[in-house]
C-alpha cells in the first residue's frame, strides 16, 4: 500500500474540520501507463456518515477534478456484488472485464459479503 501512495493523487471529504472521507487514485502497473487514464485505488467514508450522501458528493468532486486535469477514463476493481458496485453504477461505471477467482487466489483469508463469499472481480470503468 505504501508502495502506491507515493506518487498517488489522494482527496479528502471534511465536514466541521472533520475528515469524513477520502479517495486514493494512482496509475495501476505498467499495463496501464495511459497519461489519460487513472485507477480509483480506495474510497472510504466514516461509518457514522456511510448512507448521508458523503461518498457520492466526494466521487463526484474527483470525477469532475481528474477530467478537469485531463483525465479521459477511471477505472477500479470491486467484488462482482455488494452495494460498493451499485454505488459505483450509479455514477456512471460500467463492468469491463471479470477477473475470475480473483479473491481466491490473492486474499489468505476468504472475504464475505451478505453472507456470500466473494471469488471474481468485477473491474469498472467510467468514460469522462
Amino acid at each position: 500500500m505504501r508502495k502506491y501512495l507515493k506518487s498517488a493523487r489522494c482527496y479528502v471529504a471534511v465536514s466541521n474540520d472533520e475528515v469524513v472521507g477520502v479517495c486514493v487514485l494512482n496509475v495501476h502497473d505498467d499495463r496501464n501507463k495511459d497519461d489519460n487514464k487513472i485507477e480509483l485505488f480506495n474510497i472510504a467514508v466514516s461509518p457514522d456518515r456511510q448512507g448521508q450522501g458523503a461518498g457520492k458528493a466526494l466521487l463526484q468532486f474527483v470525477i469532475e477534478s481528474e477530467k478537469r486535469r485531463g483525465i479521459s477514463c477511471i477505472e477500479l476493481g470491486t467484488g462482482a456484488f455488494g452495494y460498493q458496485l451499485a454505488f459505483y453504477q450509479r455514477l456512471g461505471f460500467r463492468v469491463n472485464s471479470i477477473l475470475k477467482n480473483f479473491f481466491l487466489d490473492n486474499y489468505d483469508e476468504p472475504i464475505y459479503e451478505m453472507g456470500i463469499q466473494h471469488k471474481d472481480m468485477l473491474r469498472l470503468v467510467l468514460h469522462l
